[in-house]
Formats: C-alpha cells, sequence, structure tokens
C-alpha cells in the first residue's frame, strides 16, 4: 500500500485550522463554506497511483479506508484541541487534577471526540469508486458528515458545535432549522465545500467554471446575514438574574447568608423599578448556580418564597433538589441538578430534574476506570438524572426549563415545545470555563434551539451571557458578562409548533439512511467489477 503523499498531511492541517477559526471565539463564520473542502480534496486525492501526470506532477488517487479514516482522525483531533481547549483549564482548575493529568485528559478527549471525523473520513473512502472515481463520494459527502453529527449526538452524547451552528447568526440560511433542525444547516455547508473540493478534482479545463460557481454559491448563501429579519416585540417580560458567583467560592453561614440576602434584595429592587421595561415584569429568573441552594433548606427556601410574595409573581431558581428513595431497604437521599418554580404566593409549585447530565461534571461514568478525574464530579456533585421534559405550570404560562448543557441537544429541547412549552427558560454556569471560547460557543447552541422551535429563550448564566433570544435566535437583550446585575428581558409566548419540533432529527436519520444506501451502492458496483474481472479472465 502506497503512503499518504505530503500534500495530503499539508490539506489536513490547512483544513484543521480553518475549521477551528470558524467557532468562538475567532468567529470567523465565513470560512465555514472553505473550511472542510482542503480535507475533501485530501481524501480524495491522498496517495501517488504511480505514474506522473502529463505535466509532471503526481498522479493521486483516493486514500484507502484506512488511509481515509488516519487523515480525517487528525482533522478531528486538531478541530477538538483548538475549539474545545478549554478542557484542560477546567480539569486543571476546577477539578483538582495536575497540570500532566488535565493535559492527559484533554488529549484522551480529542481522541475520543476526533473519532467521528475519522468515521467521515473512512466512510469517504469507503463510498469512493477505485482509480479517481469520485463521482459517488462527492454526492454522498454532505449525507455522510450529517449522518457521523447524529452519531456523536446519538452515541457520544457530545454534539458541542455541531457545524450548522457557525451559521446561526445567518437569518435567511437558519430558517431551514425549523425543518431540519441544525443538521440541515450542515448539510448545506458540507454541500458547498464539496463544490468547492470537486474545482480541485476535476480535468483544469473545467476547475475555473466549477471553481467560480462554487464561491459564488457560498457568496449567496453568507450574504444571508446581511439581511435581517423584522423585529419581534415581546409582549412579556422577565428578570433574569445574574449572580457573578465565583465557582471556587467558599461558603460559611455568614456568607451564604449575605450572597442570599443580596440577591434576594437586588431582585425586589429590580422588579420594582418599572422604568426597566414598558412591559410588566411577570417572571424572576435565578441561573445554575455554585451557591449550595439545596431545595430542602429553609435557609434558602424562605427568602426565595418570600421574596416572591413581596413581587406578587413566579419566581423559577436554579437549586440543588434532593428526594428521598429506598435503596437496599434503608432510606437514602438522591440528589439532583433542578430548576425549582416557586408561585406567587411563596409555595414551591413544581420542579424539573435535570435529565441530561455532564459526564465528568456531575457523574462519573466508569467510576474504576475514571477514578483519576473525579476531582470535578467531588466540586459539582455526583447527581441523579431526572426523568421528565415536560414543561411546567406558571400561571399562565408554560414554561419549558432545560439546565446548562441539555442546550445543546437539539432533540432534547425541541421536546419541551411539542409537549406545550410557550417560552424555552436555559439555567446555566458558565463560571466554569472562564474567559475561554466556551460560553460564546454554548450561547451560539443556546441561540440555535431558538431557531429550530421558534420559541424565546430566556438565558439565565451565573457570570453570562445572560440574554433575551428571539424565535430567530437574535439576543435582544443582554446582559455584560462578569457583573452582578438584573436583565429586564422581554419575551412572548407562543404555542405553534415548527416541524422540526414535532417530528425531530428526521433529516439527520434520511441522511443516516441514504448513506447506508451509498455504502450499499458501492458495494455492490464492486461485486459487479469483480464479477465481470472473473469472467473476462
Amino acid at each position: 500500500m502506497r503512503q499518504i503523499h505530503s500534500s495530503a498531511w499539508l490539506l489536513v492541517g490547512l483544513s484543521s485550522l480553518l475549521q477551528v477559526l470558524i467557532f468562538p471565539l475567532p468567529g470567523l463564520y465565513v470560512l465555514s463554506w472553505i473550511a472542510f473542502a482542503p480535507l475533501i480534496v485530501a481524501l480524495l486525492r491522498a496517495r501517488p497511483a504511480g505514474a506522473l501526470e502529463i505535466d509532471g506532477s503526481v498522479n493521486l488517487q483516493v486514500a484507502t479506508p484506512g488511509q481515509a479514516f488516519l487523515l480525517a482522525y487528525t482533522s478531528g483531533i486538531l478541530w477538538y484541541a483548538g475549539t474545545c481547549y478549554w478542557i484542560y483549564d477546567t480539569m486543571h482548575e476546577h477539578g483538582g487534577l495536575s497540570t500532566p493529568a488535565a493535559a492527559l485528559a484533554l488529549f484522551l478527549f480529542c481522541l475520543y471526540l476526533g473519532l467521528y471525523h475519522g468515521l467521515f473520513g473512512l466512510l469517504i473512502g469507503l463510498v469512493a469508486g477505485p482509480g479517481r472515481d469520485n463521482r459517488l463520494a462527492l454526492a454522498a459527502a454532505p449525507f455522510l458528515w450529517v449522518a457521523a453529527e447524529l452519531a456523536r449526538t446519538r452515541v457520544t452524547g457530545f454534539p458541542w458545535d455541531l457545524l450548522g451552528t457557525a451559521q446561526v447568526d445567518n437569518i435567511s440560511l437558519s430558517r431551514i432549522a425549523t425543518l431540519t433542525g441544525v443538521y440541515g444547516i450542515s448539510f448545506e455547508i458540507v454541500l458547498v465545500n464539496v463544490a468547492l473540493a470537486a474545482a480541485f478534482l476535476v480535468p483544469r479545463r473545467r476547475r475555473n467554471t466549477l471553481l467560480i460557481a462554487s464561491l459564488a454559491a457560498a457568496a449567496v448563501l453568507q450574504a444571508g446575514r446581511l439581511v435581517d429579519a423584522p423585529a419581534l416585540r415581546g409582549d412579556h417580560a422577565a428578570l433574569l438574574v445574574q449572580e457573578n458567583i465565583p465557582v471556587d467560592q467558599n461558603w460559611t453561614r455568614d456568607n451564604f447568608e449575605r450572597t442570599l440576602r443580596e440577591l434576594t434584595d437586588l431582585s425586589v429592587a429590580s422588579f420594582l423599578d418599572r422604568d426597566k421595561t414598558p412591559f410588566q415584569l411577570d417572571l424572576i429568573v435565578w441561573p445554575e448556580s455554585p451557591a449550595p441552594f439545596f431545595t430542602s433548606d429553609p435557609l434558602f427556601r424562605d427568602p426565595v418564597s418570600e421574596m416572591a410574595r413581596k413581587t406578587g409573581t413566579w419566581v423559577v431558581t436554579g437549586a440543588i433538589g434532593t428526594t428521598s428513595a429506598m435503596q437496599g431497604g434503608k432510606s437514602a437521599s438522591q440528589v439532583f441538578n433542578s430548576a425549582v418554580l416557586v408561585s406567587p404566593a411563596g409555595d414551591w409549585a413544581a420542579r424539573y430534574d435535570k435529565v441530561h447530565l455532564v459526564p465528568f461534571g456531575e457523574y462519573l461514568p466508569f467510576p474504576k476506570l475514571f477514578a483519576f478525574a473525579g476531582g470535578l464530579t467531588q466540586e459539582v456533585g455526583e447527581f441523579q438524572a431526572g426523568t421528565s421534559r415536560a414543561p411546567l405550570d406558571g400561571g399562565n404560562k408554560r414554561l419549558g426549563i432545560f439546565i446548562c448543557y441539555e442546550s445543546v441537544f437539539p432533540d432534547e429541547v425541541r421536546q419541551f415545545a411539542d409537549q406545550g412549552a410557550q417560552v424555552l427558560v436555559n439555567l446555566s454556569n458558565d463560571g466554569w470555563y472562564g474567559d475561554s471560547g466556551a460560553y460564546a460557543q454554548h450561547l451560539n447552541q443556546t441561540r440555535m434551539r431558538a431557531i429550530e422551535n421558534n420559541r424565546w429563550i430566556l438565558s439565565a448564566t451565573d457570570t453570562g451571557v445572560t440574554a433575551s433570544i428571539d424565535p430567530f435566535g437574535r439576543t435582544v437583550a443582554r446582559f455584560p458578562r462578569k457583573e452582578r446585575g438584573a436583565l429586564a428581558a422581554p419575551y412572548a409566548l407562543t404555542s405553534v409548533t415548527t416541524f422540526y419540533t414535532r417530528h425531530g432529527d428526521w433529516f439527520a436519520y434520511l441522511c443516516a439512511i441514504i448513506s447506508a444506501g451509498a455504502l450499499v451502492t458501492r458495494l455492490g458496483l464492486r461485486m459487479q467489477a469483480d464479477k465481470k474481472a472473473e469472467t473476462s479472465s
């Protein structure tokens, strides 16, 4: 087997760099239209075929499936290292890991998640025809990419920065998500990259025409960012409180009571300041918090109930929920990462328990195997998973509440709207990530959930970004990061559901089915070719 040509490795490095740059903090979103073209060219022009071209250049042909996996896998490792570098700081600063152990954790993370880029490369290698026959591979590439993203979502449970999120600000293009979810935008981006890659794979006499056509398509699609939709007016307003509590705060009773008093005073004073919004505030939201706010603790419950009574409004607050359960014939307390709904009368009316927990942050998978990474879990807690995504009834509104990391799962968030949530509320604590790109990446993914479901989202965070997001994914109001304060956030109630809300990831599954069909088609063609070769011999 011939070795991979050096030019393929250079293209992989270029593609990886471009992929990193399209996500926050660099945020060069326009590069999404060209970022994957070098990788596709590398996969389809990877190894020398022997004879030189007429112009003396090396004749290159498609990589073997194994080579294609290795090339794309390398790209995936580099991409995760460049976009999720914040995992190192989180594990080192807050997880108690030493510098080498935190670096190892990041490296293992990249090795694991990079497998999905590798899967894409492997599938390209399997679908590609012999020699320089790239037609089926190019046609299948967008479907194969979406199938790999679906696998990353469903199998690993880490759909962080799905490709389509890069175009969250492109209102014209992002409307596709109301039908297909974010996967439809990913498909469109890879499709343009395929056209661009094809320009470098066809004979030179056709290259300029295809290159101009593909770049023109990218320019037209990117121009959608210049088109803005009409402003959407909210007819309600919520008070989103940004607590700005350090994640490494040392808690004493005095410190706890002082913090709680400051937050309730801030909430009541801001609520009573009618000049903050033209609409009457009808909801107060506190975020997921690093403070030890237990639902069973009267020191926490009583001030929050009193705050609800003083303002005469509904309150949503992040808290640590507790429930007694029988284990082995003995009573044991189960702990949840929760959101509590408190009525204007001060009654604790309902609770949502986080369903999708963060591995290594809220629970430790395979404790014996990953015992070295348990420090962060000890800092945050060993939580139980909730079981229901039913909206909470807040009087005249139904609230779909999801907590932090859950916002990156398209199919899970849409279930709240499908069950009748009229407004979505995200409680988050992005303080774990400091000033890295994680908070901005998280915000963009939350914004995409607003687009997919045509819902307003109230995003309340501990350190920012606290914002009101409209159904077009625009942040219509936001509070400065790393400050304590309250944001009067406009919103509206919506009961109409999108096609995506009703049918979920149908498009991604269709892409997976078509990908399987492409593999079967290539297998059939190879069997026919082998049979023909046997007959002729």
